[in-house]
C-alpha cells in the first residue's frame, strides 16, 4: 500500500493571459495532513487544486511531492485520487465497476481488484448497492462511491473539489464527518477546496485562506479565527464587524461619520485605523456600563440557539451582535429604538494598520482597570 505523501507548493503562480489566478503560492503540507483550501469563488482555490492535480499547468513555481518534483508530470502519473463537485461516475458502470476502475487503468489483476472493491464498499458502507446504477442513488451514496473509487487505487494524496456542495444541510454534516473519519483513519494526505466555512472549520487541521490568488493566512481553525491576519480574513473567517477610521489618541478609534470607540487596547501607532471585532464577541451592557461605544437597536433576530441584534453607532455605522438565546447566559432581545452599549474583551479585538498589518496593544483597558 502506498503511503501518506508530503506536497510541498513552491511559489506556484497560474497566468490565464495577463490575468495573474494564482501568485506566488507556497505551502508544505504533512503526511496525512487534511488541508482546506478557503475562500469567495474567484480567489484562486479550485485552480490550485488543478495545479495539483495535473489538470493545470503551471506558469511558475515548483509541485512536489515527498521531494521529488511533479510539476511537470501528467495527472495519471501524480497517483492522487480526486472527488469531484459533480462526483463525475460513469453513469453506465455499476458501483462496483465505477470503483474498479481505477484498479483496471493501472491493470491490477482480476482477483486483488476484486478484493480491493469489496474492501471499499465496506469502509463506505455500500456493499448492498454494488450492482446499481449511480442514477438508482441518493446524493449522499453517489458522494461515497466517488470517494471509494479515489481511495480504491491507494492515492498518495487524495483531492476533494467542493465534494459536499450538491448536498442538502443535513447530509452534509453526516458526510464531512465520514470523510473526516476515513482519512484519518487512513492517514491520507488530503487537500480540499470549499467556500463552506462551517464545513472548512469541522474538517481541516489547517486553513489555508485565499484571496485574489494570494494566501492571506495559514493556520488551525480556532487560531484563524481568534487571530485573523489582516481585515480580509476577519471579514470572511467569523464575519467580523470591520469599522475603519482614525486611531486618535492611544484609546480613540473616530470613524468617518464621526462615531468615536474607546477600545480596549491602548495604542502606540496613530493614523488611518480598522478595527475588527466579531458577532460574538460583542457584549450589550445598559447604558451606564464601562463603556467602549453606545448605539440604538434597529433589529432583533431570534434564531433558535442565537440572538442577533443590529445597533446603530452613527448615520453610517452598524454592528451585528450575537448572544446564546438559551441557557444561563441568554441575551435578552432588546426593542428596536432601545440605547445600548457595547463593549468587548480585549483580546477579542484586532486593529490593522492602513496597510493590513495587525497592531499590538502595549496595554490593554483591563489591565489599566486592574492596575
Amino acid at each position: 500500500m502506498t503511503s501518506s505523501a508530503a506536497l510541498t507548493l513552491q511559489g506556484l503562480t497560474k497566468h490565464f493571459g495577463a490575468h495573474a489566478v494564482v501568485r506566488d503560492v507556497t505551502l508544505e503540507v504533512e503526511p496525512g495532513e487534511l488541508i482546506v483550501l478557503l475562500g469567495p469563488s474567484g480567489c484562486g482555490k479550485t485552480t490550485t487544486l488543478r495545479l495539483i492535480a495535473g489538470f493545470v499547468m503551471p506558469t511558475g513555481g515548483d509541485i512536489r511531492l515527498d521531494g521529488r518534483s511533479i510539476a511537470a508530470l501528467p495527472p495519471h502519473r501524480r497517483e492522487m485520487g480526486i472527488v469531484f463537485q459533480s462526483y463525475a461516475l460513469f453513469p453506465h458502470l455499476t458501483v462496483a465497476r465505477n470503483v474498479a476502475f481505477g484498479l483496471e487503468m493501472r491493470r491490477s489483476p482480476a482477483a486483488a481488484t476484486e478484493t480491493r472493491v469489496a474492501e471499499m464498499l465496506r469502509l463506505v458502507k455500500l456493499e448492498a448497492l454494488a450492482e446499481r446504477l449511480p442514477r438508482e442513488l441518493s446524493g449522499g451514496q453517489q458522494q461515497r462511491v466517488a470517494l471509494a473509487r479515489a481511495l480504491a487505487i491507494h492515492p498518495r494524496l487524495l483531492l476533494l473539489d467542493e465534494p459536499l456542495s450538491n448536498l442538502d444541510a443535513a447530509l452534509r454534516q453526516e458526510m464531512a464527518r465520514e470523510i473526516r473519519i476515513l482519512q484519518r483513519a487512513g492517514g491520507i494526505t488530503t487537500i480540499m477546496v470549499t467556500h463552506d466555512q462551517t464545513e472548512a472549520m469541522a474538517m481541516a487541521d489547517r486553513l489555508v485562506v485565499m484571496h485574489e490568488g494570494r494566501v492571506q493566512q495559514i493556520g488551525a481553525p480556532e487560531a484563524i479565527h481568534a487571530r485573523p491576519a489582516n481585515p480580509f480574513v476577519a471579514r470572511f473567517i467569523g464575519g467580523s464587524n470591520i469599522l475603519a477610521g482614525r486611531l486618535d489618541g492611544d484609546r480613540r478609534l473616530v470613524l468617518a461619520d464621526g462615531t468615536v470607540l474607546t477600545l480596549a487596547g491602548r495604542y502606540a501607532d496613530s493614523g488611518d485605523a480598522t478595527l475588527a471585532v466579531r458577532p460574538d464577541s460583542v457584549h450589550l451592557l445598559a447604558p451606564d456600563g464601562n463603556a467602549r461605544v453606545e448605539g440604538e437597536v434597529v433589529l432583533s433576530t431570534w434564531l433558535g440557539s442565537v440572538v442577533e441584534h443590529v445597533v446603530r453607532l452613527g448615520p453610517d455605522t452598524t454592528v451585528l451582535t450575537r448572544g446564546p438565546a438559551l441557557g444561563r447566559d441568554a441575551v435578552r432581545r432588546q426593542t428596536p429604538g432601545t440605547r445600548v452599549t457595547l463593549a468587548w474583551e480585549p483580546d477579542e479585538e484586532r486593529l490593522f494598520d492602513a496597510d493590513g498589518n495587525a497592531l499590538t496593544a502595549s496595554v490593554t483597558l483591563k489591565e489599566t482597570n486592574d492596575a
